[in-house]
């Protein structure tokens, strides 16, 4: 078709319309996606299926919910497949080509239950009911500044507190005729166990002292030892080896 004022260069094909890539963009307007809409003339949105008499109705005096009927749409019950195969079945039909055939043209549905005959489908809501989340009692201020709550958790502590201690004196009083005897004493009394030496070798089991001296004599390793202790003290670490502590006033 013949579009001169969109494209006076030539002609385009409909199906270029709806491509939004091909579509060039006019000048003031915006860019379109290649949709085809409806006139000017068309309203969108969905229907309201109930009439009231506008502005005029709702200054007199709303109509109530009840004088509107409710609508209720009956639902088509499924199919019953066990039925259709032995219906099949007994008809003969033993192969799938035949028995999907079959269910093709015939149609059985499931029985309704006496449970789902009592069951109301719709509820009819009130007219007067109230829709939303109910407003949260006022927080006792009273309360708080009396510290009502710490008093209570205080008594609750106590009652426990009561209530351990009777137990534990029941079980006193249970065990209080039972006396000890050297016997029962002796059954309870777990001797010590020294726990087995450390594994080594044979050859050190009897020698175990170092062969190897790295200070030439006794006073100067008590020098070396001595100087130690008094240079761990500013130094850190667990045995004094770290770096130097800086000072702190």
């Amino acid at each position: 078709m013949a579009t001169d004022t969109l494209n006076p260069l030539g002609n385009q094909r409909q199906s270029m319309y709806d491509n939004p890539l091909l579509v060039k963009s006019q000048l003031g307007q915006p860019l379109k996606r290649g949709f085809s809409l409806p006139s000017s003339q068309f309203t969108y949105g969905r229907p309201n299926a109930s009439k009231d008499g506008g502005a005029a109705e709702a200054v007199s005096g709303w109509t109530g919910l009840s004088n509107y009927p409710i609508l209720r749409k009956e639902k088509k019950q499924d199919r019953d497949f066990i039925a259709l195969n032995k219906a099949a079945v007994n008809a003969g039909l033993v192969y799938a080509p035949e028995q999907y055939q079959y269910r093709a043209t015939h149609d059985v549905r499931r029985r309704v239950s006496e449970e789902e005959k009592n069951k109301v489908r719709t509820r009819r809501i009130p007219a007067s009911m109230t829709f939303g989340v109910s407003t949260r009692p006022s927080t006792p201020v009273f309360d708080l500044l009396e510290h009502k709550y710490q008093d209570r958790w205080l008594q609750d502590r106590r009652k426990t507190e009561l209530v351990k201690r009777e137990k534990i004196q029941q079980k006193t009083l249970t065990n209080k005729g039972i006396y000890e005897t050297r016997a029962s004493l002796l059954r309870k009394y777990a001797p010590p166990i020294d726990s087995p030496p450390l594994w080594q070798l044979p050859r050190f089991a009897k020698s175990s002292s170092a062969h190897l001296e790295t200070f030439r004599t006794q006073p100067i390793k008590d020098s070396a030892f001595q100087h130690h202790g008094m240079d761990s003290i500013s130094r850190r670490g667990a045995f004094g080896h770290g770096i130097y502590e800086p000072a702190s006033s």
